[in-house]
């Protein structure tokens, strides 16, 4: 019977025990289920609070395009400043980018960098690590033909190395395809920036733990690619968001009604002067309506201190007596509504003198340190920002430079790109979009979008 007993005793124990085990594997496996269950609801939340950090800011963008403020061309960056850190009920978001080493709250204003497709050979040679074949295959690369540069590479050069591509012979689509030029490496192109985000990640700033290497030194080293940009957009909309005035098709009324300060007869010398061979508008920031309209590239010399002398540099006739100059209030309305461009498909953007790079200045443009540090700071000093690329001659640059590299610059942004991180509501998770946004179309158009 004792025996019979401790048998019964002993299945019971045994029995308690089982049920124990599975009771603890039910509660491992619920533990488990709710782990992963509170993990998948902070990624849902991470990503949807980067998600509503990108919609805030292309409402943003929106909202300015359709009511512009013309006389304050910083009004859209100071909203989007602003806005670029929001505590939410689900999560956080945060965005940031990177300039000129220099981490700052909001969109990477794509116009504060050269675009790639615009910049020239002298602009390429003035980098001081990019060397001369590299600035001629970059040229090739881009241009439309296939006969090959001095030192630079076309198709046959690719292919008879087994590279197994040639080159677009069209514009860059990306900072990235420049890696596919002979010579320009992925260290080059990325320096430490390696996911080109535009932001310093902690694996960007950590030495050699991970890559890629890094100088840990809390400061993003953005290789070429901090200099340039492929996606900014010219799309021949002025300052107040109206289209440009085409001169060489307009007719003297359209030009009087988009800029009623001007005469007839200023019209007139205007689509004059726009049928000229090969004329640019920045001429006249140096030379007179009155000459340019008859071809002058130069102003003509003086004699006596005061008079002309009736002749340009060409040799030929200096001046129009029938077209009268532009004051300099008129010539910033000509330079910010006119235009020479046929715009039947957008151009590559030029640089925004309100958020322009202190190292394009430096590197591309070749200005001293002292000289793009004084440009900057006046540029900063000003309470609504620069209006007219003609505020570059107040803020020290002469007139000669801007009538040279007039044609790069410009006071509008069309193309930012939104590099925002999303956090959960318990922080166990992160979610990173990166957006670039073309705004000025109705409704804004994304241009690219990936997640990290």
């Amino acid at each position: 019977m004792n025996q019979r007993r401790g048998s019964a005793l002993a299945i019971v124990v045994w029995s308690v025990a089982l049920l124990a085990l599975i009771a603890a594997g039910i509660q491992v496996a619920g533990f488990r289920q709710a782990t992963l269950g509170r993990e998948a609801i902070a990624r849902v939340q991470a990503r949807w609070a980067a998600r509503a950090g990108v919609e805030t800011m292309i409402s943003l963008m929106e909202f300015d395009t359709e009511n512009p403020e013309p006389d304050n061309p910083l009004a859209l960056l100071r909203d989007l400043e602003t806005n670029a850190a929001t505590e939410l009920g689900t999560g956080t978001y945060d965005i940031r980018h990177v300039l000129d080493g220099v981490e700052w709250a909001g969109p990477l204003d794509e116009h504060a960098r050269m675009n790639l497709n615009l910049a020239d050979k002298a602009m390429l040679g003035n980098i001081q690590d990019m060397m001369s074949d590299v600035v001629d295959a970059v040229i090739d690369w881009r241009d439309t033909d296939s006969d090959e540069s001095p030192i630079g590479a076309e198709g046959d050069f690719y292919l008879n190395r087994g590279m197994g591509y040639s080159p677009r012979n069209a514009n860059f689509r990306s900072v990235a395809e420049l890696e596919l030029v002979t010579g320009a490496y992925p260290t080059d192109v990325r320096g430490e920036d390696w996911n080109l985000n535009n932001r310093l990640d902690p694996n960007e700033d950590d030495g050699d733990l991970t890559w890629p290497e890094d100088s840990a030194d809390g400061v993003l080293d953005g290789g070429w690619g901090r200099l340039f940009t492929s996606t900014s957009r010219d799309t021949g909309r002025a300052i107040d968001g109206k289209p440009k005035v085409d001169l060489k098709h307009a007719s003297i009324d359209e030009i009087r009604e988009a800029i009623p300060s001007l005469s007839a007869e200023h019209a007139a010398g205007l689509i004059t002067f726009a049928r000229t061979s090969n004329p640019m508008l920045e001429t006249l920031i140096m030379v007179p309506l009155s000459q340019a309209a008859t071809g002058a590239t130069t102003p003509a010399a003086t004699s006596g201190g005061s008079g002309r002398t009736g002749r340009s540099s060409a040799g030929a006739s200096s001046a129009n007596s029938s077209i009268p100059d532009l004051s300099p209030e008129q010539l910033r309305s000509v330079l910010n509504i006119c235009t020479l461009t046929d715009y039947t498909r957008p151009a590559p953007g030029k640089l925004n003198v309100n958020s322009m790079s202190r190292d394009v200045l430096v590197h591309l443009f070749d200005l001293s340190t002292k000289q793009a540090d004084n440009l900057l700071s006046r540029r900063d000093r000003a309470r609504d920002g620069f209006t007219s690329i003609l505020d570059l001659q107040e803020a020290g640059l002469d007139a000669q430079w801007l009538a040279a590299n007039g044609r790069y610059l410009d006071v509008v942004s069309n193309v930012y790109t939104i590099s925002c991180k999303g956090r959960s509501l318990n922080g166990l998770a992160e979610a990173e979009l990166i957006v670039t946004v073309d705004r000025s179309t109705k409704p804004a158009t994304i241009l690219s979008y990936r997640e990290n």
